[in-house]
């Protein structure tokens, strides 16, 4: 007898349908629905995103392929190109939203970490830019002379748990730095900005929140420094770590308070970084690993579009866009709950790569994650050379 659930029903367990089925009675999602409910819909975007499908086409041929075990995968019985299609450009975006936030809330919570030991959290906020055709998507404008249109995702990440944790989705032409506005700022946390965000105005709403910032500096900042540390340790790359004031006076006005400048020499990349920052008692080489970790969400972008599907849009409307990248980081706080929760000993891209192939197979995820004895398969190949996973 076939027992047991398939790989897609079992990952789609630890989401909170009870919760999702709320947004969607709040939002009137399944108003007048009969059969292709939201839960309906979102089931089928998770499983085009899991199994790496490339267009709304595709992910309908996909979910039709496994159409006798449609009701037990979650997708219902009709799922029509057509009804995809429309759900995507009719169906209310904050439903997904709220629920990514949800997903995001759950797995910040069981992956909680306290790594650099600041008290408080400690985040990075970037954005990536999707390029897309502005003769299909005429509401993504970006560069509207040379016929390109394109979207921001601008992103908070959190640095100790790996998992993004706000996301302001804004055409392409908008400025980072206005971006800096929507943050939720909390106070005793720090936040970490690359060399595009030096806005001291903006900056200094963060300090007076009492919340903290390290920011890269240019080289044409003004300084005034009034206080230096004279002795660093050998070899931490520390070449100066002063107090002062912002030193022009349009600067001055826009952060007339203390901030400290930090000038760190990289050994590896052979290169000078500036950072300032209102951290006027942790260590320089801290603020210098707080900058170094900033890298991660540049890892994390690069991750997302390579290895979920949001380069290539399955519908043309705003609605269906934003539906679309809220499904994709439900998808990736998903894996990274089931990561934690059955303390699985893999990267979440090898567990996705997993994932793709097994959708529809019956197998306990604790087998399909688990690791090979190496050694026993290197001695039944008759080789010593590692295996693939």
């Amino acid at each position: 007898m076939n027992k047991g659930k398939y790989v897609f029903s079992q990952l789609l367990d630890f989401l909170d349908r009870n919760d999702f089925n709320y947004l969607a009675r709040k939002y009137d999602g399944d108003k007048y629905v009969k059969q292709f409910t939201c839960y309906n819909q979102l089931a089928t975007l998770m499983f085009g995103q899991l199994s790496n499908r490339e267009s709304l086409r595709d992910v309908v041929l996909a979910t039709q392929a496994h159409a006798s075990k449609a009701c037990h995968l979650g997708f219902g019985k009709y799922v029509t190109r057509s009804n995809l299609s429309k759900a995507n450009n009719n169906r209310d975006y904050r439903i997904f939203e709220e629920f990514a936030y949800q997903v995001v809330a759950e797995a910040r919570e069981c992956r909680a970490t306290d790594i650099f030991k600041l008290g408080g959290d400690v985040y990075a906020f970037d954005s990536t830019t999707i390029e897309l055709c502005l003769d299909t998507f005429k509401w993504a404008i970006f560069r509207k002379n040379q016929r390109k249109g394109g979207i921001k995702v601008h992103t908070l990440f959190d640095l100790e748990t790996s998992i993004p944790t706000f996301f302001h989705i804004t055409e392409a032409r908008v400025n980072d730095m206005n971006a800096m506005n929507v943050i939720p700022y909390e106070e005793n946390s720090f936040y970490i900005f690359d060399r595009g965000y030096n806005d001291f105005e903006r900056l200094f709403r963060i300090n007076a929140i009492g919340a903290y910032f390290v920011v890269r500096g240019k080289k044409n900042n003004d300084f005034k420094p009034m206080k230096w540390t004279r002795r660093f340790p050998p070899g931490s790359g520390i070449l100066s770590d002063a107090i002062g004031y912002m030193n022009s006076e349009q600067t001055r006005f826009k952060y007339p308070e203390k901030i400290r400048r930090i000038i760190y020499w990289d050994e590896e990349q052979q290169r000078k970084f500036i950072f300032f920052t209102n951290a006027l008692d942790i260590s320089p080489m801290m603020v210098a690993e707080l900058y170094r970790n900033r890298w991660q969400i540049e890892l994390f972008f690069k991750w997302l579009k390579q290895h979920l599907r949001i380069k290539k849009f399955w519908g043309e409307s705003e609605n269906a866009v934003r539906i679309q990248i809220y499904t994709a980081i439900a998808a990736y706080c998903m894996m990274a709950i089931v990561q934690r929760k059955m303390r699985i000993d893999r990267p979440i891209y090898e567990m996705l790569r997993l994932v793709s192939i097994s959708l529809t197979e019956k197998i306990p995820l604790c087998q399909l994650f688990g690791k090979p004895n190496y050694n026993i398969v290197n001695e039944l190949d008759g080789s010593s050379e590692p295996t693939l996973f």
